[in-house]
């Protein structure tokens, strides 16, 4: 998934990147969501992008990351 499609499910590029603390073009250049980002984004999109979807080589299982509550739609 792009980064922009990422950050239209978070209010677009420029919400997501106010969320995180960073420029809309750091976020915007992003190949992958860094580690330390996965599990903030996904709670910014309500978690419809899943850590797995995100990064599964730090995510292999679907429910990996997920919190309790929504681990059974993974």
């Amino acid at each position: 998934m792009k980064i922009n499609q990422i950050a239209g499910l978070a209010g677009g590029v420029v919400a997501l990147s106010t969320a995180l603390g960073l420029s809309r073009g750091a976020v915007s250049q992003w190949d992958k969501v860094p580690v330390d980002k996965v599990l903030r984004v996904c709670d910014l999109t309500s978690w419809q992008v899943t850590p797995h979807e995100l990064r599964p080589d730090i995510y292999p299982n679907p429910s990996d990351g997920l919190p309790v509550d929504h681990q059974e739609a993974a």
